[in-house]
Parts: C-alpha cells; sequence; structure tokens
C-alpha cells in the first residue's frame, strides 16, 4: 500500500537580469519545486494522465520569471506555487528557494553599473508551503559567518573523568549562522529581512558571551523584537574552534594570541524562540 509520495524538479537554476534599469540588477535563484496530491494512480498502476512532467516544472519557472518581476524570492515563491497549486490532483506545493548573493563591485570608489562580486557562500533561503486554503512562508538565511575575538566565555559546566576542556573567560567565538523565520502572513513585507539579518550580526558583536547558547537566545530575542512581521526564529550555530596553541615546547609564551581553526568534530546549538 503506497503511504504517501511527493514529487517535483530541483536544482533549477534561475538567474535574472534586469538590463531595462541601470544601474543593472541581478537575481540568482536555485529552485526546488515539490506536489503532492492524487498521484496514486501514477506509482501503483503506472497511469500518467495525473503526472505533471517534471520538465514542465522547470520550464514554468522560466516562464514565470520572464513575466514577473521577481522584486523578493518569497513573492515569486507565492506566484509559482499558486500556479502549481491550480493544476488538477496537486494538493500541496512545497517551493523552495535558496538565493545567491551578488554585490556591486566598486571602482574608483563607486558602484560600478553592471559587474558584481560574488561574496563568500552566504545565501538568502525562502520556502513557501501553499495548501489549497493556506499559504505560509519561511525565510531565512544560511553560511553568514561571523568571529569576534573577546566577550567570550566558557566556564562553569560539569566536569568528570572525560573532561579536558578548560575553562575560560576569553576566548575566539566563531559560528556560521543559518536562521530561518516565519511570518505571520503570507503577504508580509519580505524586504524585513535585511534588518534580521543587521539585528542578528549586531547582537551577536555586542553581546557578553557566557556561552554559544547564551549568544544564540540573545540573537533570536532581538530579531523578534526588531521586526513585528515574524512570529518565531530558529536559528542553528555550529561552534568553529579555535584552539589555543601550547608554544611552551618551543620555549615561548602564547598570551592568547596563536591559535589552530579546527573544522571537526564540532560542536552545534539550535533553538527556535518565538512569540508568546
Amino acid at each position: 500500500m503506497l503511504a504517501w509520495n511527493r514529487y517535483g524538479k530541483s536544482q533549477v537554476r534561475l538567474v535574472k537580469l534586469r538590463r531595462s534599469r541601470e544601474p543593472h540588477e541581478i537575481v540568482d535563484l536555485t529552485i526546488d519545486v515539490q506536489l503532492e496530491g492524487a498521484f496514486d494512480a501514477v506509482y501503483v498502476d503506472g497511469d500518467n494522465a495525473a503526472c505533471l512532467a517534471t520538465d514542465t516544472m522547470k520550464n514554468t519557472v522560466y516562464a514565470l520569471a520572464r513575466q514577473d518581476p521577481i522584486v523578493s524570492v518569497e513573492s515569486f515563491g507565492l506566484r509559482l506555487a499558486e500556479h502549481f497549486i491550480g493544476t488538477p490532483h496537486v494538493a500541496r506545493v512545497r517551493l523552495s528557494a535558496v538565493e545567491h548573493r551578488w554585490d556591486r563591485l566598486t571602482v574608483n570608489g563607486q558602484p560600478h553599473p553592471h559587474a558584481f562580486v560574488q561574496p563568500g557562500g552566504e545565501q538568502w533561503t525562502a520556502v513557501v508551503t501553499c495548501d489549497r486554503d493556506r499559504r505560509e512562508v519561511v525565510s531565512g538565511l544560511t553560511n553568514l559567518v561571523v568571529l569576534k575575538t573577546t566577550d567570550s566565555a566558557f566556564a562553569g559546566f560539569p566536569r568528570d573523568a572525560f573532561t579536558t576542556l578548560p575553562e575560560t573567560t576569553d576566548r575566539i567565538l566563531a559560528t556560521s549562522v543559518t536562521a530561518s523565520w516565519r511570518y505571520a502572513s503570507a503577504s508580509a513585507d519580505f524586504f524585513v529581512r535585511d534588518r534580521i539579518r543587521t539585528t542578528l550580526i549586531e547582537t551577536f558583536a555586542a553581546h557578553d558571551s557566557r556561552s554559544v547558547q547564551h549568544t544564540l537566545y540573545a540573537m533570536g530575542e532581538a530579531a523578534l523584537a526588531a521586526c513585528g512581521e515574524i512570529v518565531e526564529i530558529t536559528l542553528s550555530l555550529p561552534n568553529r574552534h579555535h584552539l589555543l596553541v601550547d608554544l611552551k615546547p618551543f620555549g615561548l609564551d602564547n598570551p592568547n594570541e596563536i591559535f589552530v581553526a579546527t573544522d571537526q568534530p564540532y560542536g552545534v546549538i539550535e533553538a527556535t524562540m518565538r512569540r508568546p
């Protein structure tokens, strides 16, 4: 017996240029389209009468992108979801997108009108879920790498026979932030994402951290306070460890200056904060 099914098109790459404007603008997206509905016969009987081809899904993304200004990835996702929910046999659409950042190049101290650079690996994310009678939008960001060199401690934790980590009142705190937030309404102002990102960064920088958990909570609470359009936010902060190097074998001291950055293993701290 078929208990559940979903199918769609993944990793649809879309770049839209707004050449009619000066300076030029670029939107760079990777989109996944997933459909649920009355598709049992496709699986069980090999009857494709209800099966919208995934290639058609891909083509739909491109065609609607030509017609849509893509003011925001969320608004474009909602338009795509509304289109697919109107397709026969479809009961639920999940549209997820990653927006790849491009920053305008600066030449002779001035922003260049049509040249861009892609900074690091930071990306915007969006997930639009569309049922026949409900719309939900979750936005976010990932790979936001931040570091501060002080105002971070970790002490007072339990110790047992297997504990080797020393306590510290002054350490490097580095992480790659992943955040997602749910809007109260599918008609929200999605441009608040810049305000949320700024709040997360500023709180990380200013917070007197007793642990990664302590700072994560402060960041989430600050984002909720700064943006009334969202009802909850989830943060994931992997701890990018920087370990103090023992230079005593070389006859040298190390006054909290020389570290080794380690990739694995690492701690992962996650939490969701929502309004009461």
